[in-house]
C-alpha cells in the first residue's frame, strides 16, 4: 500500500478555544496539523528539528516545539497559537510590548518568541535576568533582535509579577 493511501485519523484539538476536528495522517506533526489542516499560518516552520523555536505553541498552557510532536498525541488538548493570544484591537501584553520595544525585524521568529514567553510566564520560574535569558534561549532570532526581545519580555514579567528583574 502506498503511504499516501493510508487512512486518515480523526481527532479534536481545542485550538484557540474552538474545537477543531482534523482528519490527518497519524504521522502528521502538530506544526503541520496547525498550518496545513487548521489553516493557522502564524506558527512558523523553521528548522523542523526542534532547534530554533519558531514553531513554539502552548499545549495546555505549556510551551512546546510543535514540530517535534505528533498531532494525534494532543487529541482533546488545549492548543494556543499566536492567533489565539490577542486581536488587532486587543493585543496580548507581550504582543504590545514587542511592538513598543521594536522586538522584531523580519518577524519570522516572533510568534514562537511570544508563545515561549507566555509559557515561561505560566511556569513562574523566572526570578532573575539570567533565568529569563536561559528560558528564552530555545528561541533563535536570525536578525539578532535579542536585546529588544529580552526588554519586551522583561517588561511584561515585571508588570505581571510586580517583581523587578
Amino acid at each position: 500500500m502506498n503511504l499516501s493511501e493510508k487512512p486518515t485519523h480523526s481527532l479534536i484539538l481545542k485550538i484557540n478555544g474552538t474545537d477543531t476536528i482534523l482528519k490527518i495522517k497519524p504521522w502528521t506533526s502538530l506544526l503541520d496539523g496547525l498550518r496545513e489542516y487548521a489553516g493557522l499560518s502564524g506558527t512558523k516552520k523553521g528548522c523542523d528539528h526542534g532547534q530554533c523555536g519558531a514553531c513554539t505553541v502552548l499545549v495546555d498552557g505549556k510551551r512546546i516545539n510543535s514540530c517535534l510532536t505528533l498531532a494525534v498525541m494532543h487529541d482533546g488538548h488545549e492548543i494556543t497559537t499566536i492567533e489565539g493570544l490577542g486581536t488587532l484591537e486587543n493585543l496580548h501584553p507581550l504582543q504590545a510590548a514587542f511592538v513598543e520595544h521594536d522586538a522584531f525585524q523580519c518577524g519570522y521568529c516572533t510568534p514562537g518568541q511570544i508563545c515561549s514567553a507566555v509559557g515561561l510566564m505560566n511556569e513562574g520560574k523566572v526570578k532573575t535576568e539570567d533565568d529569563l535569558r536561559e528560558m528564552m534561549s530555545g528561541n533563535l532570532c536570525r536578525c539578532g533582535a535579542y536585546s529588544n526581545i529580552f526588554d519586551a519580555v522583561k517588561e511584561v514579567i515585571n508588570h505581571k509579577t510586580g517583581v523587578l528583574l
